[in-house]
């Protein structure tokens, strides 16, 4: 059984604040990637919350991330705005993004944010869940270093590039929120798998003939399977086009590895779109998706996409969050 200590949000915040700032990281880039693991670990994603503190800290020393790099803003068209990373935390670079993304949507109806020379975003949906936080259907797309193979292929020309969408509510939280990688599973659940000794299911991974495999490291040095087959290849093209091409980011097949210390910086890329629905469809849109939600929720046993991150959310506020003692012990001696 795995040994667990329950944290407040708070604590598990500062905690990751201070690991960060002592491996050399920023205040201003600390606090936005404290701010998102705490969210993280309140949402039960737990494979992308503070576990992922050691590895932060461990690219900030080797330099795969600057982590005093201050992101540079250009808005070349009133409803664009891009953002270099300068291979810096995505995060703070996304937080920059947001300032100028957020007043151009709701001035122009809708706006997109270009962010490129990046790291890993984290949960992708974290970030669209702000922009329907702010009123704004928000949509989100990250590239990753290539680990998907094409249909009929074994060697990896793309990444797992998830892809999110959030619908705000009346109640100033997402009504929906989807937010999936073009995987079946995200690939830092099979990292996961790994670093515990643990066997992954039969579908997360093949081998490097493009074999199933349940071995966790095995698939690792192998590829991700596609969620659906050839249908999750092409989503994971349509967010390569998106959040590389277009961005002017690294493309997967030549982004180094967001795992281990070799290969310099990935200089990944991210985009977002925000709009505001009353410029497409008043009132209707606040209409379409209560209707929308009510036709899932009123079914006995359908889930509703976000509904289990909100109640999780709502449950580590007053109750805190159960985390890892193996995971704790890595962060706080980082802190000696």
């Amino acid at each position: 059984m795995i040994e667990t200590r329950t944290l407040s949000l708070a604590e598990i915040e500062d905690l990751s604040f201070r690991a960060l700032m002592a491996a050399g990281t920023s205040e201003e880039n600390a606090r936005p990637l404290a701010v998102a693991t705490a969210a993280t670990e309140a949402d039960g994603v737990a494979s992308h919350g503070l576990a992922y503190i050691p590895i932060y800290c461990e690219h900030v020393q080797c330099g795969k991330v600057d982590g005093t790099a201050k992101p540079v803003l250009a808005q070349p068209r009133p409803g664009v705005v891009t953002v270099d990373a300068a291979t810096g935390f995505a995060h703070s670079a996304i937080d920059a993004g947001f300032e100028a993304l957020i007043p151009a949507a709701r001035s122009q109806g809708i706006a997109a944010l270009a962010i490129r020379n990046s790291y890993n975003c984290g949960v992708l949906g974290y970030h669209t869940y702000r922009l329907a936080q702010a009123g704004l259907v928000g949509l989100g797309f990250t590239n990753a270093p290539a680990s998907i193979a094409p249909s009929g292929g074994a060697k990896p020309v793309v990444g797992t590039n998830p892809f999110s969408i959030a619908a705000p509510g009346s109640d100033g939280q997402p009504a929906l929120l989807i937010d999936q990688s073009a995987s079946t599973i995200a690939k830092s659940e099979v990292m996961k798998h790994a670093r515990d000794g643990k066997p992954i299911p039969v579908g997360w991974a093949l081998d490097a003939d493009g074999n199933p495999t349940t071995d966790p490291n095995v698939g690792l040095k192998g590829s991700m399977a596609p969620s659906g087959g050839y249908k999750g290849v092409g989503v994971a093209l349509l967010t390569e086009v998106l959040a590389a091409a277009l961005t002017g980011a690294t493309l997967g097949i030549h982004a180094s590895p967001f795992s281990g210390t070799a290969g310099g910086p990935p200089k990944t890329g991210q985009f977002f779109i925000a709009i505001d629905a009353s410029a497409t469809a008043n009132d209707a849109f606040s209409t379409g998706i209560v209707d929308l939600v009510e036709a899932i929720r009123s079914q006995e046993g359908a889930h509703l996409p976000g509904d289990g991150r909100r109640a999780k959310r709502m449950a580590a506020k007053s109750d805190g969050v159960a985390v890892n003692v193996a995971t704790l012990a890595k962060i706080e001696a980082l802190l000696v």
